[in-house]
Order: structure tokens, then sequence, then C-alpha cells
């Protein structure tokens, strides 16, 4: 397996590789565990004009008319008019020019890359192993096996020492990597050097540049203007955080009809045109690229990366035990199948869902300090989920996905607004005028029912009247 395959290993592992995360470590942890915290600075020139106003009101615009596709029924954003957007997220900082970069051609591949290229490898060297201690194991005569059994009852405590130091070793290995995550402060495992995360970042960016470079829009392109100055206000907004200000954000827009946005370690921020579609307002994709640039400053893939190698490491141990334990391979396959699915089950995707929970925090109070109309947020997330009820797409359980469901994430989030609303008043926000988004997404979702309702009934009546009579003759 070359590197190439390594890099497409890594772009189809969207828990692990996606990549959608990583700053430099900030020095302001107190700072960051209240984000309005003393002497941190909010947003104070926000735009007092009429745009302003009118981007207020036009929040929470949610209409339904027909039962139609997708982007029909969720109303896309609206870009015809650049001038209020340009009041509303001044022209910031933030770097525009897209290029191809190539590392030297004798740097050696970075840490994280080379063990996606042997991890294979050492899965299959776990499985020899166990297999030739089956192997030695059954070859042995009968009284070399009694030998051996009782050797290993007089020196159990030998034994059961050496497996205790071998378990001491991993909890001192695991809490002598644990780091605070910035903002919040958890303690999270990090295993992979910051650099060379950031090297394979660099790498991922070539190899979706190469994949998107027939789909870039142009500059000039409104679409990529009203995506440029949206990350720019959040990243000007939120530049008293180490971890935003220390990146350059990079803004790119493919023209694909995915209901997708990224963001790579480097700042490299790919936003999809079908995203673009699928948010009512400017408000709501403020809050989906915080969400990404959360993702980025919390070093999210960093960390994955790294309590999935971990855990990785200790599966080889009992991956072994099962190839050498089981009487026939097929039982074999079947332990290893079983070992891979609890460990997916119980750590890899729980821990995922945790992390985009952690990420909507974040990314709500990035919003809110950039005077985001953040009650927007969980709209988008009841948008999505009846989207998904009109098309009649099948629901997985929450269990099974890296994701929170939409609606426990709507919910997640119409809990954490009150606090963002503190956010906004502490920051010297305007006032949020109209009516809130959530209610209007409300009553419309009535009217909808009813119209249905309605809609039922009437074909119901026009069956029962295309029915034929039949007049059976008196006998």
């Amino acid at each position: 397996m070359n590197v190439i395959c390594g890099l497409k290993l890594l772009r189809r592992n969207c828990i692990l590789f996606r990549l959608a995360s990583l700053t430099k470590q900030g020095k302001c942890n107190k700072l960051c565990r209240n984000p309005l915290g003393k002497g941190q600075r909010c947003l104070s020139n926000i735009p007092n004009t009429e745009e302003w106003k009118n981007a207020h009101h036009g929040s929470g615009r949610f209409c339904f008319q027909s039962s139609q596709s997708l982007g029909d029924k969720i109303t896309s954003l609206q870009i015809s008019s650049v001038r209020p957007l340009q009041s509303l997220f001044p022209a910031q900082d933030t770097q525009i020019i897209r290029f191809f970069h190539t590392s030297p051609a004798l740097q050696a591949a970075p840490f994280p890359l080379f063990w996606i290229i042997v991890k294979p490898f050492q899965k299959l060297f776990a499985i020899i192993v166990g297999r030739s201690i089956r192997k030695w194991w059954r070859s042995l005569p009968p009284n070399k096996r009694e030998l051996f059994k009782e050797s290993a009852r007089k020196n159990k405590w030998k034994i059961l020492l050496g497996v205790s130091s071998l378990g001491v070793l991993f909890v001192v290995f695991y809490f002598t990597h644990l780091e605070e995550t910035p903002i919040t402060g958890r303690a999270r495992l990090l295993v992979f050097g910051k650099e060379h995360f950031r090297q394979l970042s660099e790498m991922e960016y070539d190899m979706w540049m190469e994949e998107f470079k027939s789909d870039m829009l142009p500059e000039t392109d409104v679409r990529y203007q009203v995506v440029r100055r949206v990350v720019g206000h959040l990243s000007e907004s939120n530049k008293d955080i180490p971890q935003v200000s220390a990146l350059h954000w990079v803004i790119h827009v493919v023209d694909k009809p995915e209901i997708n946005a990224f963001v790579l370690p480097n700042g490299q921020v790919f936003v999809f045109t079908g995203l673009l579609h699928a948010v009512s307002d400017i408000h709501q994709l403020s809050f989906i690229l915080g969400h990404e640039i959360a993702h980025a400053v919390l070093e999210h893939a960093m960390e994955k990366a790294s309590l999935v190698h971990f855990l990785d490491f200790l599966s080889l141990i009992f991956l072994t035990m099962i190839w050498a334990i089981c009487p026939r391979d097929s039982l074999a396959v079947v332990g290893q199948w079983i070992q891979g699915k609890l460990q997916e089950f119980v750590f890899d995707r729980p821990y995922s869902r945790t992390l985009e929970a952690e990420a909507d925090k974040v990314g709500l109070q990035f919003a809110a300090k950039a005077c985001v109309d953040v009650r927007a947020s969980s709209v988008f997330w009841q948008q999505m989920e009846l989207a998904e009820t009109i098309q009649g797409e099948a629901r997985l359980p929450e269990w099974l996905s890296t994701h929170p469901s939409h609606e426990n994430r709507a919910e997640h989030l119409d809990r954490l607004i009150p606090e963002a609303l503190k956010i906004r008043e502490r920051c010297n926000c305007p006032s949020l005028s109209g009516p809130d988004p959530r209610l209007i997404f409300k009553l419309n979702m009535q009217h909808l029912l009813e119209s249905s309702k309605v809609q039922e009934a009437q074909n119901s009546t026009n069956q029962n009247l295309s029915k034929p009579k039949l007049d059976f003759p008196h006998t």
C-alpha cells in the first residue's frame, strides 16, 4: 500500500480522518473555559443599519407550498442582494487565494499517515501470531501440555504481576498524554504530534483540491462572497481566542449538491453549494460554519485519531488472544468481527457524537459573539428532519450513527440558546427584532399538517365520487 492508497483510506474513514479540526494549542485556558470571562473582547462595532435589521427580520423564513423536493421545501439562501450582506458582514482579513501546496520530495511522511498505512499489517501480524500459538499448542504432546499447565499454575502470581504491570503501563501512558481541550477545558487524549498532523492535513488538502478543481466557484461568484464574509465575520468576532486568530482561513466553495461543509486543521474551509440551498438565512449558515470552525479550534480530528489509535493498539492484544484461543479459524473470524463491532458501537460512535455536541455548543458561542440570531440554529436541524421525512429517507437509530439525530440535536441547541442570548447581550449586540424563528417554524409545521389533512380529505372524496355506482334490478 503506497501513500496514495493511505490517503484514499484516510478520506473514506469519515469518523476519524475527515479532519474537520486542528489548530494550535492556545494559552488562554481560563478564558476559554468561560467564553465571556474577564478580559474577553466581544464585537463592538456591529453596524446598526437597516440592512442589519432586515437580516434579523428575515430570520427563520421557511415556507411550505406543496409536496416538493428538498430544494423546494427548504427555502434557499437569499444571495441575490450582496449589499445587505456586505453591511452585515464587513470584509475581514480573510485569505481567499487558492493554490496547490506541494511538499518537498524528500520530506518524510508524517507519523499519522504511516500509522494509517501499517494499520492493516498490524492486524495481520496479530492474526498470524495468534494462529501460530494455536498451532504450536496443538502440536505439543499431551505430557508437555500438562507440564506447561503445571508451570502456569505454579507461577500464576508472576503471570498476574506481569499482566498487571502491562496494564499499569497503559494507564500511565494514557494519563501522561492527557491535555485540556481549548475553550471547554475537557481532558482528552493526544498521541500524535500537532505538527505531524498538520502535515497530514496539507496532504489531504492537496487531495481535495485535486478532486474538486473543476467544481470550485470563482471568487467573483456571489455565493463565494457570502461564505467569505460569513467566515471573515466569525473569525474577526472571535479573534480574542488564540486558536481562532492563529489560523488563516481560506475559503473554497464547491459547486456540488451535497449538504456538507468541513474545515481542515490548516484553516481550509470547504463549503458545498448544497448547504447554501439547505439553509433558510444567513444566521443558519453562520451557525453551521461556526460549528465547523469549532471542530478545528477544538482539534477534534487529532483527538479522535489519538483515541482510535490507542484503542486499536489495545485491540491487537485481544485479537491475538482470539486467534490463539478459538479452536477454528471460522470461530476466530466471528470473534474478530464481534470485537470490532463492540469497539465501534461502544467507544467510537458515542465518542464521535460527544465531539459533535461539543462543536455545536462552541459553534453557538462563536455565532453569538458575532451577533448572529442563535435561535435559528435549532430550526436548521428541524428543517433537516422535515426534509428527510418528506423524502421518505430511512432513519438510522442514533446509536448506529456518528452524529446525534436531528431531533436530539435541535433539542440540545434549544437548551443552549438561552446562554447564547446572554452572550449576545454581554457583547452589546443589537437586540433581536421580529418573532422567534422557532415559533415561525412551528406555525408553518401546523399549517402544513392542516393542509395535508385537507388534501387527503379532498382526495378521499374524489375517489369516492369516481367509483361507479352499481344499480341492481329488483327481482
